[in-house]
């Protein structure tokens, strides 16, 4: 059985485009897991995260981490943000235009480790941009150094709020996989916050659907979005995010599906190829 590592209950008020909506919602995180928090705008993940994190009260609730309760409204129990074991990247990266690349991640390093600090560098692809301040990097460069910059701290817990959503579809590719060796070498626990499948069929162990500040789905990304049949006579285009043996698994339009190929056909394949799915009556 896996160890859980983050078992929380919370409740707070959210404004939501349809009016005053209460978000009520209760998970649990395995050690080491990566777990996505899935849904529209505005239902209420990104207020989860900052919950988590302890830059917003929840109403009511607990959050308990190992052994450590980091909130519980009953026993007025709220521990400050700078002593909770997190790293978090907001969308809109948060930099400090006065810092190069290397004063970021030795101003969030708590114990300065140079060797660390140059295996970040490393995984980001950040070596070779040590002395550039942010004005000076691509918004692909930028997002890399928020998530370095998260990890420098040896963070127990990531939280990512939907990070590649400003990128480009090749830089988001790119991006993914780095987070997914962060993810390995690093062994933080990682939460993310996403509405794009394709990403989260990637990145994800296990996901949970919010909707109508409720949990209304959770599982494994491959049996929370199994798709429908696609319409005959429809030509889609969609990505592969998963290959094993002769069978693909394929993103379209927010929809996952199964197409088996033959061994020829597979030659020419990897993840992340786009393919035209088409059937007929």
């Amino acid at each position: 059985m896996e160890e859980i590592l983050i078992e929380l209950h919370l409740c707070k008020k959210i404004h939501t485009s349809e009016g005053d909506e209460t978000l009520d919602v209760k998970i649990e995180i395995p050690r080491l897991g990566f777990i996505t928090l899935f849904g529209q705008s505005g239902v209420g993940k990104t207020t989860l995260l900052r919950m988590i994190a302890g830059l917003t009260q929840p109403d009511s609730g607990f959050i308990k981490v190992g052994t450590e309760v980091w909130f519980d409204s009953i026993h007025k129990i709220n521990i400050k943000p700078q002593y909770r074991n997190i790293g978090f990247v907001f969308q809109d990266y948060s930099l400090f235009p006065n810092m190069t690349v290397k004063e970021h991640l030795l101003y969030a390093s708590q114990d300065k480790e140079t060797s660390y600090i140059s295996e970040l560098l490393d995984v980001f692809h950040l070596k070779g941009l040590c002395n550039r301040k942010p004005g000076r990097l691509s918004g692909g460069q930028q997002q890399r150094l928020a998530v370095a910059r998260a990890l420098a701290r040896k963070p127990q817990i990531l939280l990512l709020d939907e990070p590649l959503s400003a990128l480009d579809s090749e830089t988001r590719q790119s991006l993914q996989h780095e987070i997914i060796q962060a993810h390995t070498n690093f062994q933080a626990t990682t939460l993310l916050v996403s509405h794009d499948i394709n990403e989260v069929y990637r990145l994800s162990d296990f996901v949970y659907v919010i909707e109508n500040g409720k949990i209304q789905e959770q599982g494994k990304p491959g049996e929370v979005f199994n798709g429908t049949k696609i319409k005959p006579d429809i030509h889609l285009i969609g990505y592969i995010v998963g290959i094993e043996n002769n069978i693909l698994t394929v993103s379209v339009k927010n929809t996952i599906k199964k197409i088996i190929i033959t061994c020829d056909e597979l030659a020419n394949l990897q993840i992340n190829d786009k393919i035209l799915i088409k059937e007929s009556a």
